[in-house]
């Protein structure tokens, strides 16, 4: 069986999502039977992750040196076993532009033990901190999103 596929989404596809990507990929390991993979719903083609992003993630351990943007188009929408988008707004938009995604398409926050059913701010153009805080809210949703993705592979 071929691999599944995650694909975050957030609006550019250089904070939000390739955190997330870059998050769960570190976490997974590499034979986990799931590709990550992250788009943004308004994001140009190439531009690398934002600056602070990567600073935060570096001082976890993770490079996110070969990450380049990319929009959300309908092969990644089909490929993709699940969509989790950062925001409602995304999820709309997501829907709007392929609504036969409906079955798939995720809140991140929904995966957070904390029962947080909300949207994760972009931190474009904020503080360090903010970043930080954001990474944080990213990592506290894996372990349930983790645990649904393996009952989806078990199921």
């Amino acid at each position: 069986m071929s691999n599944r596929l995650i694909v975050f989404v957030c609006t550019g596809n250089i904070c939000r999502s390739p955190m997330a990507e870059y998050l769960l990929r570190d976490r997974l390991g590499g034979d986990s039977g799931w590709e990550v993979a992250s788009a943004g719903v308004m994001a140009g083609r190439g531009m690398p992750a934002s600056r602070s992003g990567a600073e935060v993630l570096a001082g976890k351990g993770i490079d996110m040196g070969p990450h380049t943007s990319r929009p959300l188009d309908a092969e990644l929408v089909d490929d993709a076993t699940l969509i989790v988008v950062m925001t409602t707004s995304h999820r709309e938009q997501v829907l709007q532009l392929f609504p036969s995604a409906r079955e798939k398409v995720f809140l991140l926050k929904s995966f957070d033990s904390a029962g947080n059913d909300e949207d994760v701010d972009d931190p474009i153009g904020a503080t360090i901190d903010v970043y930080h805080r954001i990474c944080g809210e990213i990592e506290s949703a894996l372990p349930g999103l983790i645990e649904f993705m393996e009952r989806l592979q078990n199921g």
